[in-house]
């Protein structure tokens, strides 16, 4: 399967959201389906701003995509469209790199082993989502999420989620805002270069980092949420910096969402590895 960087869109059969997040796609982009086939289901083919896109179909849970690159050759970057999931509930549209950040691996991956991160494709597709959803007039959240489960790729990956119920996961309209915000963000690849920050702090769903991404010019690569700073060590603090696709400028710390007892270490890891950071 040789071509030149290719952009991978992928989706699970085993994800209610994921098909109808495809389903849109095909519907409003010119995607061609082909006489080659992955785990047996049909490989589609879309040039897209000159950009060569193809769309493939997991009989598996992305997450456990651990061995995906080893299929493709040159790729670019890997975009999985997903279904999201939380206890609130809450209509949420969200996008995230894969990764652990600590020891276990429950939910695919490698342990203590994080993808390269696309900070600005993130970015691009988190404000599309904003955009479109106010334009279809869908009642959801748009957000960062943490760095969190798998797979662990040695790829630029992220994932563009729907969530958090399966109410969301069939809302048709929510769908095709998640299809055009990944769209847009694959049109947009290598086009926009903002300044790239590593967040630490704060919650899973981190709305001050949302809102920095949304107003100014700062995008954000990996994300390490308060649960599990007390995890991180120098190694993974530097794989975060090295495992993001644009150069990591700097730190943002969520100063209020990091507990007491971890900012000094934090602060020590950051110096010992000359790294820039800053406080909000």
């Amino acid at each position: 399967m040789e071509a030149k960087n290719i952009i991978l869109v992928v989706a699970s059969k085993k994800d209610a959201a994921s098909i109808n997040i495809t389903k849109k796609i095909l519907e409003h982009y010119p995607f061609q389906k082909t006489i080659t086939s992955y785990q047996g289901n049909p490989i589609y083919n879309a040039t897209i701003a000159d950009r060569e896109v193809k769309l493939i179909i997991l009989n598996e849970e992305s997450i456990y995509a651990q061995n995906l690159p080893d299929s493709f050759s040159n790729l670019k970057i890997v975009i999985f469209i997903s279904r999201h999931s939380s206890v609130s509930g809450t209509p949420t549209l969200s996008v995230h790199p894969p990764g652990n950040l600590g020891e276990k691996a429950e939910l695919g991956g490698l342990p203590r082993k994080i993808s390269i991160s696309p900070a600005n494709a993130m970015k691009n597709t988190l404000k599309a989502m904003a955009k479109l959803k106010e334009e279809m007039n869908r009642n959801y959240e748009v957000s960062y999420e943490c760095t969190h489960h798998g797979p662990s790729l040695n790829v630029p990956a992220m994932f563009a989620e729907l969530g958090s119920s399966p109410t969301q996961w069939s809302d048709s309209n929510a769908a095709e805002v998640v299809a055009n915000a990944t769209m847009e963000a694959v049109s947009k690849i290598g086009k926009f270069q903002d300044k790239v920050a590593l967040g630490i702090g704060g919650p899973h769903y981190n709305m001050k980092f949302t809102r920095m991404a949304l107003e100014s010019e700062i995008a954000f690569g990996h994300i390490i949420p308060k649960y599990a700073i007390s995890w991180i060590n120098v190694e993974i603090l530097q794989q975060c910096f090295e495992r993001t696709l644009e150069k990591t400028e700097l730190a943002i710390l969520d100063w209020k969402g990091i507990k007491g007892e971890d900012k000094p270490r934090l602060v020590d890891m950051l110096k010992e590895l000359g790294i820039q950071w800053k406080k909000v």
